[in-house]
């Protein structure tokens, strides 16, 4: 099996929503044998059979795949002139010298070694199950399902994704490389994903779906719901710390990052991306 071995290279999809959002769509079920000698369609009277639908429907959309549609229409505005730097670093690092732009580094990584030795085997459980997706995770803290509000789901998944193309852009333009290049011993209980490490998407995706959620909650139900969506987000950031994926300035960066993605373009009345406002409005009628 050691073949197999090459599939390491899909930790990159580090967290990527995963399928959970094709969950309560057509495309959500699993494999379904057919006859071999008998397929269905030769049932009598069955093959001539057609509807009338001439339309892929909105509510067919698969959360995931709205997102990515949604995600086009956030990279046609000029984001990259309206959102500032995270932790308002250099925007132009120097190649090869990420000890200019991250002067704590050192102090940084002693942090993520005492992490490691007094939270790591308490976190691992959270650590592997949030590796390649966490919208889960606030969905069972909201107690839904892609099925029950499938419209907020759609709000988280277009969140995650918009984050993650933003993110990904400041992690080519920084080049961090991840704690365990510079101390090996942290060893990370999972691999590294194939990227650079600042800043944290982790960070940034959970902070702007707990931003992007509260919007939807009713205004008696948001003062009890948003202090845990807040708190979930950070604590998903924080175990990519713990696992010694992270800095503490990635995620904290990546936070501010979320924020200011929230504030210049997902804040209510700005209207500046079409399919993740109508998801925002079907959302809020789900509560």
């Amino acid at each position: 099996m050691t073949g197999n071995t090459g599939n390491t290279g899909n930790t990159g999809n580090t967290g990527n929503t995963g399928n959970t959002g094709n969950a309560g769509s057509i495309s959500g079920y699993g494999f379904l044998p057919d006859r071999v000698d008998l397929p269905f369609v030769t049932e009598p009277g069955l093959a001539p059979l057609r509807t009338n639908v001439d339309i892929f429907a909105e509510r067919n959309w698969a959360a995931i795949w709205n997102a990515w549609v949604a995600v086009v229409e956030f990279s046609g505005h000029n984001w990259q002139a309206q959102i500032w730097t995270p932790g308002n670093r250099p925007i132009e690092p120097p190649i090869g010298n990420a000890a200019a732009v991250f002067p704590n580094t050192n102090a940084e990584i002693d942090s993520l070694v005492t992490m490691a030795e007094n939270e790591r085997a308490d976190a691992l459980g959270e650590i592997i199950a949030e590796k390649d997706e966490f919208i889960s995770f606030f969905m069972g803290l909201l107690a839904i399902t892609p099925t029950s509000h499938p419209a907020t789901v759609r709000v988280m998944n277009i969140a995650s994704l918009i984050a993650l193309f933003v993110g990904m852009h400041f992690k080519a333009v920084y080049k961090r490389p991840r704690p365990a290049q510079i101390c090996s011993a942290l060893l990370p209980p999972i691999p590294s994903p194939g990227h650079a490490s600042y800043p944290s998407g982790h960070a940034t995706q959970s902070r702007l779906i707990a931003r992007c959620v509260a919007e939807v909650l009713p205004p008696a139900l948001r003062p009890k719901i948003e202090p845990a969506l807040d708190a979930l987000a950070k604590r998903i950031a924080r175990n990519r710390e713990i696992a010694g994926l992270h800095y503490p300035s990635d995620s904290h960066d990546g936070q501010d990052l979320a924020d200011q993605i929230f504030n210049h373009f997902l804040a209510p009345g700005l209207n500046l991306v079409p399919r993740y406002d109508a998801a925002v409005t079907a959302a809020q009628a789900e509560w």
